[in-house]
């Protein structure tokens, strides 16, 4: 059975150990990280703030996962940059280094999954893109990111730490297609390589039905983000305001007795994030009674 959670990013006012109190006394089993200025900062991070929040979890009996989606915690004029897509090899650096950071984090909160994506290619250049005028990009592209990926890969399986790679509107990999070639890429070091499904960016990208996706990918699938959308919009919404069918997608998770977590992420909510909280576990106690 999967477990309910809940994206930090959407609580980011609140401090991360009351963010704990808040989502266990709603009902979540889990609580999905964005280590973000504020909120566990990879790079000012308190040890004692770290063990008081494993310590509380496991109190608490919720799981941990990392987010490592955080907006401007690395470079506050541009969001989400560094990638692993840069032209310089020194900003690609600072990336890895980076996500490292957030793999010796969920090691020491005891989280087991650690999500990730491709970044914007600088250019704007999309994997899925058909037609030869920007093969040699593309090319360029891949070759950066499977680099990069790989050491990212390396250290987690050092540390025993789970990788999800999810599919972001916008970045260089969109859809659960680019993630499939992406593994051919990787060849034996894609073996470890999980998938993050975020099912509103397949209302984005036309990844439809969102059960049949569930399903296709499902022996790959180690982490769920759940949001809404409306009208092909990449903008992260409560459930019930947007064109997602809940239903189908608990149901799905049900099917394919995936056991990880799933986690909300509204991270445009924050203003009304203990609101926002409430409303969706009532949505997706809702949806699952409907499910079942």
């Amino acid at each position: 059975m999967y477990r309910l959670a809940y994206n930090t990013n959407g609580l980011a006012h609140h401090r991360v150990l009351d963010s704990l109190e808040l989502l266990a006394e709603l009902g979540y089993e889990g609580v999905a990280i964005t280590p973000d200025v504020g909120q566990m900062d990879p790079y000012r991070l308190s040890q004692r703030e770290v063990a008081e929040v494993r310590v509380r979890a496991e109190e608490l009996g919720l799981e941990l996962a990392i987010e490592t989606g955080a907006r401007f915690v690395m470079d506050f004029r541009r969001k989400h940059c560094p990638s692993l897509l840069e032209e310089a090899q020194v900003a690609r650096a600072r990336r890895v280094d980076f996500l490292k950071r957030c793999i010796d984090l969920g090691c020491e909160l005891g989280a087991g999954v650690v999500s990730i994506w491709s970044g914007r290619a600088p250019g704007g250049v999309v994997a899925e893109d058909a037609g030869d005028a920007a093969h040699a990009e593309r090319e360029r592209m891949w070759a950066r990111l499977c680099t990069g990926l790989g050491e990212v890969l390396a250290f987690a399986a050092e540390a025993e730490i789970q990788i999800a790679f999810e599919p972001e509107p916008g970045m260089f990999i969109e859809r659960p297609a680019g993630y499939g070639e992406l593994l051919e890429r990787l060849g034996d070091a894609g073996d470890a390589l999980g998938l993050c499904l975020d099912v509103g960016h397949l209302l984005v990208t036309g990844d439809l039905p969102v059960g049949a996706v569930i399903r296709a990918w499902a022996p790959r699938l180690v982490h769920v983000h759940l949001d809404d959308i409306r009208g092909g919009v990449h903008e992260h919404r409560p459930f019930g305001e947007g064109d997602l069918d809940l239903d189908e997608v608990l149901s799905a998770l049900l099917e394919v007795g995936y056991e990880g977590m799933a986690a909300v992420e509204l991270s445009r909510d924050s203003h009304r994030g203990a609101e926002a909280a409430r409303r969706a576990i009532g949505a997706l106690r809702r949806a699952a009674t409907n499910s079942t």
